[in-house]
């Protein structure tokens, strides 16, 4: 587990690195995408949970294009009343601005580091996004049918808008299976979309595994947040796991 740095066409990109504390790799990659509050020690703690169901993880700052990960996360704690919503009324320009033009030579980099790794497995790699994080996890899967093989999305929105770019669009191409968790009551994420999801991937062969906790916010997984909610978090873990390891190993 440790701070890294990629390479990027524009200087470098940090990284957080985790790896099994046991055993010798390699180990399948997983990808992991953050959320819209971004690469801080909340995600390198889950980053290292994950790596230690037997996995080399990568999660880079995608926001870097408009900041260090220091900049572009919170100063002070999102559990204390308030905190969170003014956060995000700076966040959100930031989620605005990391259109598909950017991010999706952003994912091929980032998958082309997670797999030259010799830490890493040869073969596909997973990859698991939050929040607006989900929504790359998905063009991930759709760009690149033959590097990736899990696609999974937790508290997701904005998955399906009206446009040619729209995420759930990417199912048309991908040959991933996709886990789908979404928080209750969504209005990121309603119900219609999700049918839209469901519709979509049966056309195109896609296994999907698409789920709603009942009484969990957006935001769920994130224990460093107002939004945390331990059940779901321990649930998303619980199935996240599961389905690595059938499809991984």
């Amino acid at each position: 587990m440790a701070e890294a740095q990629i390479e990027g066409p524009d200087g470098p990109i940090e990284a957080w690195v985790a790896t099994p504390a046991v055993g010798e790799g390699p180990w399948p990659g997983v990808l992991l995408v953050v959320d819209a509050i971004g690469l801080r020690p909340q995600i390198h703690v889950m980053a290292d949970r994950f790596a230690s169901w037997g996995y080399t993880v990568l999660a880079p700052n995608v926001f870097h294009h408009f900041g260090t990960a220091a900049e572009t996360s919170p100063e002070g704690d999102l559990r204390e009343p308030g905190a969170r919503e003014a956060f995000f009324e700076q966040a959100m320009p930031r989620v605005h601005a990391l259109t598909p033009e950017l991010s999706r030579p952003d994912t091929a980099l980032f998958l082309d580091v997670l797999q030259a790794r010799d830490d890493v497995a040869d073969g596909p790699v997973g990859v698991v996004g939050y929040c607006m994080g989900a929504r790359i996890a998905l063009r991930a899967a759709g760009d690149h049918p033959g590097r990736v093989s899990v696609a999974a999305g937790f508290h997701g929105g904005g998955l399906v808008d009206d446009t040619e770019e729209s995420p759930h669009l990417s199912l048309r191409t991908a040959r991933a299976t996709v886990l789908l968790r979404h928080a209750d009551d969504d209005p990121s994420m309603p119900s219609e979309h999700q049918e839209s999801i469901a519709e979509l991937a049966a056309a195109s062969g896609v296994v999907l595994d698409q789920a709603v906790y009942p009484g969990a916010p957006h935001g769920f997984t994130m224990a460093d947040t107002s939004m945390y909610d331990a059940v779901a978090a321990q649930r998303h873990e619980d199935e996240l796991r599961e389905h690595l390891a059938s499809v991984l190993g």
